[in-house]
Formats: structure tokens, C-alpha cells, sequence
């Protein structure tokens, strides 16, 4: 195996730590913003709870894990239908929520151990649930890359869209070094380019933007008053179940990545602890769930710096350029039709992770537990399956679908050897 360039807790030089935690920054920097833009919350809070999220993460786990935590996509449709509900704080407790979640498994895997979660959670549960997140989200992706501001179809917008879809594409297929790891960043900045030139851009509110702008933050008891609904619970706590097992799936991964067993030190308890307080602190202020990043875990593999300082630098400047105003003015200048376009292949690439879990844990689709299981969650989720007790209690779509593949993982026997 290859000496690490920079190894954990090695302190890099002031012109290497910059480089390098720049290159982070910029790994994370266009799905982290495309979650709000989808989702209506502001991009610059989610910079902003991105980097404290990062930062409590690290001091969580002792400094072992070099890791970046940004945006989760597994949140996008709860998050807009929980607004749609109660508005934008009646998402942010339900963040809180699902952050709380986490907690208390850590707590349990901390006294139990880890096992119990791996047999609740199998790869044939979780597998078409991260595919129902990716293909719910279709229907989304193509609107914005097709129709204008009032629902209609545009042909500007639509070849707006898949140029932008065809750079990202290219930079993923063909880039190679730094370009190969910031491939959607540079979709969107080879799609913004396309979009001025057909005059979907404006730049009067760049030109208007303060250098220094506080966000407006959502904040309980300061600008909207706290409050619980099972509705809420219903549509962003299930949810966890998704993100834990994406959480668990990135541990394995960055342990294979770094050399290290991160299940024994400092622990999966203490990882998933950092995860959920994470997502608790960024709802305490309006930005969304947070999640590890493949994508710079990724960026480890390949420049085999694993420094965890290089995650506190890119921390630091994402807490940083969320309160520049106008960095927060440009990404709002953003063409919708552009974020489409990066959004046709993120989201399909999220359902084709799902079908990879399954594929990397050999299922067997031959045997007929499978195939009912995964049948079912993919149906209940994609098709936007409902239940309605009351005028309150209800469960639907991911939620609904990832619940009951649990418990027909549960419930369901396993075939015998030899059937």
C-alpha cells in the first residue's frame, strides 16, 4: 500500500493547506447548494451549517475521521413537503428530528453494538430505498430543465439544460486529476456561461450585494415558534433510515480508503453521533439535514492526503463565504434550467447507487424474499404511496416505502440453503 502524502493528523504547509482545502471546498460546493436551491432554504446558511456541521463532526470523533459533511439529498422531498405543510420551521424541527435519530443510535450501537443495525438494515432494504430518493426526484429534475418560470415549455431552457448536463457529463467521463473530482461544479459554470449568452442571466443583484451579508436565519423562538406534528415526524424522521445506512456505507469506504478499521476507533457510534449532532445545529439555524460526502472521499483516494486539517480549512471557508454577499448574490443568479441539468444525472446517479448496493452485496433476485422486498419499496415510493389516519397522521412516499421494507425484511423468513 501507498505512504499516505499527508497522513491524519499531519499538519500541512500554509500553501499545501490552502490548495488542498480549497479542493475540498469546491468537491462539496455544488451538490451542498443545490439541496437549498431545490428546497427553497438559503444557500449561504447551508454553507455556513456545512462548515460548523464539518467542524463539530471532527471534534466528535476525535479528529480520526477526515471527513466533509454537506447537503443530503435524501431530505430534498421531505423538506419541501414539510413546508408545504407547516412551513419553513415546521421543516427545521423535523431536521432537528431525524438529527435526534441518529443520537439515539449511537447511544444503542455504543451499548449494543453495531450488528443489530447491519440486520435491520440489509442492503436489500436499503438499496431500493436510496433508488426511490433518485428516481422520485425525476419528475423535478426534468421540469426544471425543461419549463420556464410559469410552468411552460421552453426550448432555451431545455438546451440550457443539457449542455450543462453534457459538460458534467464530460468532466466526469474524461476529466482527469483535480478536474475529475469537481465535475458537477463545473457543469454548472460551463451551463451558467451558455445561459448568459442566451440571456437567462442577471447580474443587478450581484451589483447590488454587500461584500458582508448575515443570512437570514431560521432560527426556533426567534423567527418562527417551535412546534411538533406527527405529520412532520412522519414525513422526515423515516428518513434516517436512509441516512444512517448512506452514513454507514461512506464509513466503510473512507476506512478501506485511509487504513484504518473505523468501526473500532473512535467508533461508529461516535461517527453517527456527529452526523446527527450536525443535523440538529444546522436546523437550530435554516439549513438542511447534513450527511458525509462521497465526493471527498473520493478526492482522499486520489490525492491520498487524509490530513483532517485539510476538512477544518475547508470548513472554515465555507463559514466564511456564506457570509459574503455576494457569493450568496451570484449562486442566486443561478439559472434554474442549469441546476435541471446537473440534476438529470445527480439524481439518476443517486437510484443507480441504490441498484449498486444490491449488485456489491450480491442479492439474489432469484429468491423470491428479494424480489418481493425490493418490488414493493420501489412501487410504494415511486408511485407516491399514502396513508391517511385522521386529518394529521399520515405517511407517504420515501418514508412510507422504506418503512415497510423494514418490516418485511423482519418479517419475511429466509430461504433455507439448498431451496
Amino acid at each position: 500500500m501507498q505512504k499516505p502524502a499527508l497522513d491524519i493528523h499531519e499538519i500541512p504547509s500554509p500553501g499545501k493547506w490552502f490548495l488542498l482545502s480549497i479542493q475540498h471546498l469546491f468537491a462539496m460546493f455544488g451538490s451542498t447548494v443545490l439541496v437549498p436551491f431545490l428546497t427553497g432554504l438559503d444557500p449561504a446558511i447551508a454553507l455556513i451549517t456545512s462548515g460548523i456541521g464539518t467542524l463539530t463532526f471532527i471534534l466528535i470523533t476525535k479528529g480520526q475521521m477526515p471527513s466533509y459533511l454537506g447537503s443530503s439529498f435524501a431530505f430534498i422531498a421531505p423538506i419541501i413537503a414539510a413546508k408545504a405543510s407547516g412551513g419553513p420551521g415546521a421543516a427545521m424541527m423535523g431536521a432537528f428530528l431525524a438529527g435526534l435519530v441518529y443520537s439515539i443510535v449511537a447511544i444503542i450501537i455504543k451499548r449494543l453494538g453495531s450488528g443489530w443495525i447491519m440486520k435491520l438494515l440489509p442492503s436489500v432494504v436499503v438499496g431500493p430505498v436510496i433508488m426511490v430518493i433518485g428516481l422520485g426526484l425525476a419528475a423535478t429534475a426534468v421540469n426544471m430543465a425543461m419549463n420556464d418560470a410559469d410552468g411552460k415549455y421552453s426550448l432555451t431552457n431545455f438546451s440550457v439544460a443539457l449542455v450543462t448536463l453534457a459538460i458534467t457529463i464530460t468532466f466526469s467521463i474524461f476529466g482527469r486529476g483535480f478536474f475529475s473530482i469537481i465535475p458537477v461544479l463545473l457543469g454548472i459554470i460551463g451551463g451558467y456561461a451558455f445561459a448568459y449568452t442566451q440571456g437567462l442571466v442577471d447580474f443587478q443583484k450581484v451589483i447590488d450585494a454587500k461584500w458582508f451579508a448575515v443570512p437570514d436565519f431560521t432560527i426556533p423562538f426567534l423567527t418562527y415558534t417551535p412546534g411538533i406534528s406527527w405529520t412532520i415526524i412522519l414525513l422526515m424522521v423515516p428518513v434516517a433510515v436512509v441516512t444512517i445506512s448512506e452514513h454507514i456505507g461512506h464509513q466503510i469506504v473512507l476506512g478501506n480508503v485511509i487504513n484504518r478499521d473505523l468501526f473500532q476507533k473512535p467508533g461508529l457510534h461516535r461517527s453517527l453521533l456527529g452526523d446527527g449532532v450536525a443535523t440538529m445545529l444546522a436546523s437550530l439555524l435554516g439549513g438542511p439535514p447534513s450527511v458525509t460526502y462521497g465526493e471527498n472521499i473520493g478526492v482522499l483516494a486520489i490525492t491520498r492526503a487524509y490530513s483532517v486539517y485539510l476538512f477544518v480549512g475547508s470548513a472554515v471557508m465555507a463559514i466564511v463565504f456564506g457570509f459574503v454577499g455576494k457569493i450568496s448574490a451570484l449562486i442566486s443568479t443561478i439559472p434554474t434550467p442549469v441546476m435541471g441539468g446537473v440534476s438529470i444525472l445527480l439524481f439518476g446517479i443517486i437510484a443507480s447507487s441504490g441498484l449498486r448496493t444490491m449488485i456489491d452485496d450480491k442479492i439474489d433476485f432469484g429468491e423470491k424474499r428479494n424480489l418481493v422486498i425490493a418490488s414493493v419499496i420501489l412501487v410504494l415510493g415511486i408511485g407516491g404511496a399514502v396513508i391517511h389516519i385522521g386529518q394529521s397522521f399520515q405517511v407517504e412516499g420515501m418514508a412510507l416505502s422504506a418503512i415497510i421494507g423494514v418490516l418485511l425484511n423482519l418479517v419475511l423468513p429466509e430461504a433455507k440453503k439448498g431451496e
